[in-house]
Order: structure tokens, then sequence, then C-alpha cells
């Protein structure tokens, strides 16, 4: 498949161009004209890279990518040896990171929504853009300590709990992949239980306990594998394109 006819389909399906990022959302690095054999994975790290040109693959498609706001703009250092990886192996580098955070059916959200079996999944009525917070309900009231460890069991990874101020059981949550943890305010608004995000802060225990909801940090890594996994699979029945996930491990 021809690169830009593979861009043209990720483009059509999370309309980058009607977001404002915080890094360019796209073709980051140019390779190959022909696209048959894509890497996917949560960050374009060094380890990534050489698994794609281990398995021989002349696309890498991340959340996490290059050239973010207010980073150096030299090409030196890591950022050169990566770069330079990719330009001697002739492979491109697709990176796309807000629009994979919330697609409302493939995105980080959605994806960690419905491995936690939520229903009536519902964007943050007040927050942009549409879907950087999900909420909606579990099936059935929960204790803490049993939907601790179920989101431990499905992300494979121990979270961090901050209790409520009282001893409530869960059935309203509210959740933000990655470093979300500053919605925990807003999303107190709609009166849900519990909040999950990726990254915990030193304020969120406070905003926590004060604002009298549970607070799990679940691992930006953790909660970011799979809205990427699910676009790649999604593309891979939609083209010719050879798509493989590769998941670096991050206790992040």
């Amino acid at each position: 498949m021809k690169r830009h006819e593979f861009i043209t389909l990720i483009d059509d399906l999370l309309l980058p161009n009607t977001v404002n990022d915080y890094c360019p959302n796209g073709l980051q690095v140019e390779g190959s004209d022909e696209i048959n054999k894509v890497i996917t994975g949560v960050t374009a790290s060094q380890a990534l890279i050489d698994e794609a040109i281990k398995r021989k693959a002349n696309c890498i498609l991340v959340h996490h990518g290059y050239f973010w706001k207010g980073e150096s703009q030299t090409i030196t250092g890591l950022k050169m040896r990566r770069i330079k990886s990719l330009l001697m192996h002739d492979i491109n580098l697709l990176a796309y990171h807000l629009p994979i955070d919330i697609h409302p059916e493939l995105g980080n959200n959605a994806q960690l929504g419905n491995l936690l079996q939520v229903n009536n999944i519902q964007c943050h009525p007040n927050l942009k853009p549409s879907g950087i917070v999900m909420w909606g309900e579990l099936g059935g009231e929960v204790e803490a300590i049993n939907f601790k460890q179920q989101l431990a069991s499905i992300l494979q990874r121990e979270p961090v709990h901050v209790s409520a101020n009282s001893d409530k059981t869960i059935k309203k949550i509210a959740w933000c992949t990655g470093g979300g943890q500053g919605y925990i305010d807003a999303c107190a608004e709609l009166g849900v239980d519990a909040f999950i995000s990726g990254e915990i802060s030193e304020q969120t225990t406070h905003s926590a306990r004060e604002l009298d909801i549970h607070y799990f940090a679940a691992g930006h890594h953790a909660t970011e594998r799979y809205g990427v996994k699910a676009l790649g699979e999604y593309l891979s029945r939609v083209s010719n394109v050879e798509v493989e996930f590769v998941d670096i491990p991050n206790p992040a």
C-alpha cells in the first residue's frame, strides 16, 4: 500500500486536523513509499525501533512520537540515534497523540472502558476535546479493594489507590488514560465514585480525599496500550498491510 494511501486511511478515521495537540500528528519521519508491514506500539523508543528493524517492518505507528512542544528542536543524543535508525532502514514513523486518546471506539479511553465493562459510556460534557475524559457505570456496586484487584488483573500492573474519605462502594466511574490526573476535580462534579488515570501527582491525593472519591493511578503505559493496538487491528482488517503490536514493558 502506498504511504499516502495508508496515512489517508488513518486520517479519515482519527481526524487529526480537528484536534489542537502538543505534537504533530501523522507522518513524523518519512521512509519507504510502499508500506506492507507495520509495527504498532505505545512509544517510539529505540527498543521499538529495533524490533521493527528485526521484524523487517517499513512503518512504525505509535501514540507517543517525537517533536513535542517545548522540547529542544535540535536532533541530538537519543533523538538523533532514534531518527538515524529510522532513516537508515527506510522506516516511516507515524504518530497520533490525542486522536488516539479520544476516538469513540478505538481510542485509549474507549478501549479502557470496554475492558472494565463499563455501561453507558459517555464523554465528559464540559471538557475538550470531546472524549478526553469518559464516564459511565459498572454493572453493580463494587468494593474499592475488589475494583483495585480487577484493575490490576486487566492491566497487569498494580495500581496506586487513594481511598475516598468515606468507605463508599464504586458504581459510577470516570477516567482519562495517561497523564490525566488533573481532571479529577472536573470529574467529581459528575458525582462519580471513582476516577482513574495513568499517573498521579502530589495534589491528586488531596483532591481525592477532599472530594470523597476513590482515585486509581493505573499506569501511563498500562492504560495506553490498547488504543494503538485496536487501531492496528482495524487497519489490518481494512487494508492489505500486515500489522503487529509490540509491547515494550514500561513501569511508568
